[in-house]
């Protein structure tokens, strides 16, 4: 990979201040907060005003450049450190089949609020599961945000495993029934992003002396 920008053909961004459905307090840039740098992608949220909001980071999306049904998606990553950081790696359908959120369906292969340090999320939405009654698996990884680890997505028409450090964490097999369990079956896109507070990453604050805040 080249030092600087991220590929503009695989990589776009989601731009804006809106809360992101989560009350989150960041505006995600077109690229600003991005950049690769010895071979390493950096995602890095920071303390700053920009656009109305105090916080600034980016939301890196595959969407109409690489979207996927089945497969296995491996990220090797090192997680941002802090109360108020909310880093994710995750997926979204491409098209919403089956309607607006939660009914097409969320994978989320890693998620981590800083507030609750080295616990780590694998969780799946549907619309008969989604927000806190979301399926999913967890563990503690320690060090998570000082040294990289592998977290990883396992998806076929069968069924969904995720691992985190080739150990499985959570497993869910297809069910009989219509998409509202399993809408599963339509292409999806990935995502990697920084939130900065929000409904989950900030029930107990933000913590400002800790930024940058990169993943």
């Amino acid at each position: 990979s080249t030092d600087g920008a991220p590929d503009a053909t695989k990589w776009g961004y989601d731009v804006g201040g809106t809360g992101w459905g989560n009350n989150e307090l960041q505006y995600y840039t077109d690229g600003l907060n991005v950049a690769i740098s010895a071979g390493v992608l950096k995602i890095t949220a920071k303390k700053e005003n920009y656009s109305g909001k105090q916080y600034t980071s980016a939301r890196m999306v595959t969407k109409n450049k690489a979207d996927w049904l089945y497969g296995r998606f491996e990220i090797r990553a090192k997680l941002p450190k802090g109360r108020g950081t909310w880093p994710a790696i995750w997926m979204l359908p491409t098209d919403n089949v089956y309607g607006t959120w939660p009914n097409s369906g969320e994978i989320d292969i890693m998620e981590h609020v800083g507030y609750d340090q080295d616990n780590i999320h694998f969780t799946l939405h549907a619309a008969a599961f989604n927000g806190a009654n979301g399926k999913g698996g967890s563990k503690y990884i320690t060090g998570a945000t000082d040294n990289f680890h592998v977290y990883r997505l396992d998806w076929a028409s069968y069924g969904i495993r995720g691992y985190f450090d080739n150990e499985k964490v959570f497993e869910y097999l297809f069910p009989s029934g219509s998409y509202t369990t399993w809408p599963y079956d339509q292409k999806f896109h990935m995502l990697m992003n920084i939130a900065v507070g929000g409904n989950w990453g900030g029930v107990q604050g933000v913590d400002d002396t800790i930024f940058p805040a990169t993943m």
